[in-house]
């Protein structure tokens, strides 16, 4: 369940061979890794297997993964349509290949294979594709055979979104020792197929990793006794208007739901009998400001709110004080956090980001891991990227993805929910990293199940507080396990 860039991988490569695991051990291992998970899927009494290798380290895992299908009396062609293998790993298992009698071909080969491997390039490739690279992927792609990719299929980035015109579309990528970002960015993740890791033996030291909740998280238990509302603490929710009392319901809809003690809604006077019609439980503040030795214990500002100078006040006034806060909408906007006194949790969805950063939206879905990390340890802030796979940076580098939540989340609203419950989880649980990741994950697990039921585009924001309980429930089981 972990995340490596692409200096990461040959990093920890290195590092191994340092410590005494060279490369043609390493490759021996992936092959052999390789050749167990491919055939839990592909029997290999029932399949015929093509595997097209390059020139380097991926090309000489489909070798290990070509020995292999062969010993176990699987029809296997091994074929190297751009020349044979220019590292030494791969070239020393291309002989060994070669002295147990097995054949390879650098012509194109007249066989009709059920399952097709790309092993041509691995994390170092560069884009675009070359001529001779394009012509091969395009042959794959015409196949009437299961497109396989080692590692990550030809013709997408490693490290971001982007992917040549020829890329292969996979049908499964089996991904050695780790997840590349790639997987989780667009347009590229589309190519990925099914995706299954390969264990190698190798330790794992990224600080990236998919997002599981823990069976004891106090996010969602609470193992005390003598449980009141003053121990899941009083949130104060900066939100909504009178021309949009909406956000501010779907907020604190979300933060009650969630169990958070008290919820007040700072808001206009005429936006309080839709508020209240929906969320009864809620307290009421009809200030512009608040003190800075409040009694809250964490503040959620933003949701239904322009972003105006008003809203600029009531921020910087904010990043004052000591206790979280979580920003949305009108409440996000390119500014300096680094002088908070405050821990600081931004949610954007992609165009907030833009408007943030001063980056292209195109280039921010590319780069959604990259940018949100960089941003995060620029200004020591949180930063929930929201989007399919939405991202989870840290001050400190480390993050999340998660994969939790569908297309039924895509509608004006849902982002609001997602702030209730942050705030509300924020005040239950002390440490801020997994309160954040718990609220991010459960918002998607809402979606999941209404998706198995219904269809996602029928999904209201205002029904996902019902699903919380079905949520919490599914994720007590999963995790008793």
């Amino acid at each position: 369940m972990y995340i490596y860039k692409s200096s990461e991988i040959k990093k920890t490569d290195q590092q191994a061979e340092e410590n005494g695991m060279p490369s043609f051990t390493l490759m021996e291992s992936a092959g052999a890794g390789l050749f167990k998970d491919i055939t839990a899927s592909y029997d290999v009494n029932d399949h015929s297997f093509l595997i097209v290798s390059g020139k380097g380290k991926n090309g000489g895992d489909g070798i290990v993964l070509a020995r292999y299908l062969k010993q176990a009396g699987a029809k296997c062609c091994l074929y190297f349509p751009i020349g044979l293998p220019e590292t030494e790993p791969s070239k020393s298992h291309l002989h060994y290949y070669e002295t147990l009698g097995y054949s390879y071909e650098t012509d194109q080969p007249d066989v009709s294979a059920t399952v097709v491997i790309d092993a041509l390039l691995g994390v170092g490739a560069r884009l675009p594709l070359s001529a001779a690279i394009k012509q091969c992927t395009d042959w794959i792609n015409t196949q009437k055979a299961q497109r396989v990719s080692i590692d990550l299929p030809t013709g997408v980035a490693s490290d971001s979104g982007n992917c040549d015109e020829s890329v292969i579309q996979a049908d499964k990528t089996y991904i050695v020792h780790g997840y590349k970002p790639s997987r989780f960015l667009y347009p590229a993740a589309a190519y990925y197929g099914e995706s299954y890791i390969v264990d190698i033996g190798l330790p794992h030291t990224s600080n990236w990793t998919i997002y599981e909740p823990a069976q004891t998280s106090c996010s969602f238990y609470y193992s005390g006794h003598n449980a009141h509302k003053g121990i899941f603490g009083h949130g104060l929710l900066i939100a909504g208007t009178g021309l949009m009392p909406g956000s501010a319901a779907l907020a604190a809809l979300g933060a009650v739901s969630c169990g958070a003690g008290k919820v007040t809604v700072q808001t206009e006077q005429e936006a309080v009998p839709v508020i209240a019609s929906h969320v009864p439980e809620a307290l009421y503040d009809f200030g512009t400001s608040i003190d800075v030795d409040h009694t809250f214990q964490a503040i959620a500002a933003g949701c239904g709110r322009a972003a105006d100078n008003k809203m600029e006040l009531i921020v910087q006034h904010l990043l004052q004080q000591n206790q979280p806060v979580i920003l949305d909408a009108g409440a996000l906007h390119s500014r300096s956090w680094q002088e908070a006194k405050c821990p600081v949790i931004l949610t954007p969805h992609p165009g907030e980001f833009s408007r943030m950063t001063g980056k292209s939206i195109e280039h921010i879905q590319k780069n959604r891991l990259q940018e949100a990390s960089a941003y995060a340890v620029k200004h020591q802030v949180t930063v929930v990227l929201k989007g399919e796979y939405t991202v989870i940076a840290f001050a400190d580098g480390s993050g999340y993805i998660n994969e939790t939540g569908n297309e039924g989340l895509s509608k004006g609203g849902s982002g609001d929910t997602l702030t209730g419950i942050i705030l509300a989880l924020v005040m239950r649980n002390s440490h801020l990293k997994t309160a954040v990741a718990d609220a991010v994950y459960l918002h998607g697990k809402c979606a999941d199940i209404w998706k198995r039921m219904y269809p996602a585009q029928a999904m209201r924001p205002f029904g996902i507080h019902d699903l919380i309980p079905d949520a919490i429930n599914e994720m007590v089981k999963e995790r008793r396990r």
